[in-house]
């Protein structure tokens, strides 16, 4: 029998079986646990006890990943899985945080998405950014039109670079396509001047 449950810091709760000390335990687990004084800690209460320590684990898991950094649903169950998460646990953890709009793939892929635009990435390094994040491929293309388009930052750095067989290979480095590299330099000549060749055409050459 519950013959005692006292509050202690943290969020946390001391518990009494029979008159004696028991354990400490934390107040989410005991209030969905239904945890009562006067009840009886019989199997059944005893399982749901359990089952809810392990969310109460599972979901402080998901804290710590999730303080430093916004993970995609897939990096987030990667994460509880090397924590020894059951996976009854981590599924319902991640399905809980996902109901509350705290992990959120879209929102994610967006902003994942704009940092490395703004780092000067093209779409095909940030598209190959999202899939090695676990981002479904179905919000890739949704990420990437929310950005200004590829030949725009393409240009954008070239004006900032240079137009040269230099920045070209800076911008291919960078993930950016052939034809946005062309339309970020492929109108200047050696001599400045605008020029209908290519400058793919004028480096063959």
């Amino acid at each position: 029998t519950v013959t005692g449950l006292r509050a202690r810091p943290r969020g946390r709760v001391a518990a009494e079986l029979d008159g004696a000390p028991w354990r400490t335990l934390p107040l989410e687990a005991v209030v969905r646990a239904g945890l009562a004084v006067g009840g009886e800690l019989d199997r059944p209460a005893a399982r749901r006890l359990r089952r809810e320590l392990r969310q109460v684990e599972a979901l402080a898991v998901a804290r710590r990943s999730l303080h430093a950094r916004d993970l995609s649903t897939r990096r987030l169950l990667e994460r509880l899985d090397r924590a020894s998460v059951s996976p009854a646990a981590r599924d319902e953890a991640v399905s809980r945080l996902t109901r509350a709009g705290i992990v959120d793939d879209a929102r994610f892929a967006s902003t994942r998405a704009r940092a490395l635009a703004e780092r000067g990435y093209g779409d095909s390094a940030i598209t190959a950014d999202l899939e090695r994040q676990g981002v479904p491929e179905e919000l890739w293309p949704g990420a990437l039109a929310e950005l200004q388009p590829e030949p725009e930052r393409a240009g954008r750095l070239a004006r900032r670079r240079g137009r040269g067989a230099a920045t070209a290979r800076f911008l291919a480095g960078r993930g950016f396509s052939e034809e946005a590299l062309e339309a970020a330099l492929g109108g200047v000549t050696s001599e400045g001047r605008a020029d209908s060749t290519s400058w793919f055409d004028q480096e063959a050459g």
